[in-house]
């Protein structure tokens, strides 16, 4: 007759390991923390650059459905609701902005718009008053290029 051979498996972890993974994971997080927080404003500015561009495609498809873009007057709201001032949208399919809203930037100031717009005469200027939140400075952020400076 063959013995039984009594095993001995551990259920789970000594303190010493636990402690062990808790200060690799602090280690990481020293290195990682840090540069993730000296890339937040790049990311604020690319998230900015990409909303304008998809707020973009947005009011070209308004402009394909009533053959006019929204007036400054009527403003972004009129990717959410049907305008009823003049000129009144022919084939409103709206609302056309997913979330029924139209969106803020990354520092919390709603987009500009103006139609027909002073980069953009023949269509229209979307912007981000940016980090500052002032209109008209430096760090705005449009649908338009901003000259290169030498």
């Amino acid at each position: 007759m063959r013995k039984k051979r009594l095993c001995y498996f551990p259920h789970g972890f000594t303190l010493m390991e636990i402690m062990l993974v808790v200060v690799i994971i602090a280690i990481l997080a020293g290195f990682i923390i840090p540069n993730a927080v000296k890339q937040l404003p790049g990311v604020k500015i690319d998230r900015t650059k990409a909303d304008i561009v998809n707020i973009s495609n947005v009011i070209d498809l308004y402009y394909m459905h009533n053959g006019n873009y929204p007036t400054t007057d009527q403003g972004l709201q009129a990717l959410i609701e049907k305008p009823t001032s003049a000129p009144i949208p022919k084939d409103w399919r709206g609302p056309y902005l997913k979330k029924k809203q139209v969106p803020v930037d990354p520092w919390g100031n709603e987009y500009k718009y103006k139609c027909p717009g002073d980069h953009n005469p023949e269509e229209y200027d979307i912007w981000s008053m940016g980090p500052d939140g002032q209109d008209g400075s430096e760090d705005d952020i449009g649908n338009w290029e901003k000259p290169e400076k030498k």
